[in-house]
């Protein structure tokens, strides 16, 4: 996870950096700074910022992979990688709120896509839970 985490942090840093040559750019070029484009450089930035942050706290808590070895060869990462859910409806029906979301979004239909939220906050759950059983169930 440590990988990941610096890179992450080399793209946030990139995008602080080009950020700020693009803001005083703009600023000299133009009659005042181009807001758009600085914010979105800003925004990616600090994107790419929590994704590092979030693999640097997990990279303390998980014990260490082949990709964190520097002689690290491909055949040490064999194996199980985890469980995937092979039969499970619950992406199709949060794609279809979402997408159902977005029409009400794009086309002004403000209490189609507000109603459309709790269905969306419900999909994610059924798939969150999916697996879920409680203590009773053993």
């Amino acid at each position: 996870m440590k990988v990941e985490a610096r890179i992450f942090e080399a793209i946030a840093s990139f995008f602080f950096v080009v950020g700020i040559v693009y803001a005083v750019g703009t600023f000299y070029y133009r009659t005042g700074v181009e807001w758009a484009g600085a914010t979105a450089m800003f925004f990616s930035g600090g994107l790419a910022l929590i994704a590092g942050t979030y693999f640097r706290f997990v990279a303390r808590r998980v014990e260490i992979r082949p990709e964190d070895f520097e002689d690290a060869e491909v055949e040490d990462g064999a194996g199980e990688l985890g469980f995937f859910s092979p039969h499970s409806y619950w992406p199709i029906m949060i794609a279809g709120a979402a997408a159902l979301f977005a029409i009400g979004f794009a086309s002004a239909n403000w209490w189609f896509a507000l109603g459309l939220l709790p269905i969306i906050i419900a999909t994610v759950a059924g798939l969150v839970f999916e697996y879920h059983v409680g203590p009773e169930k053993h």
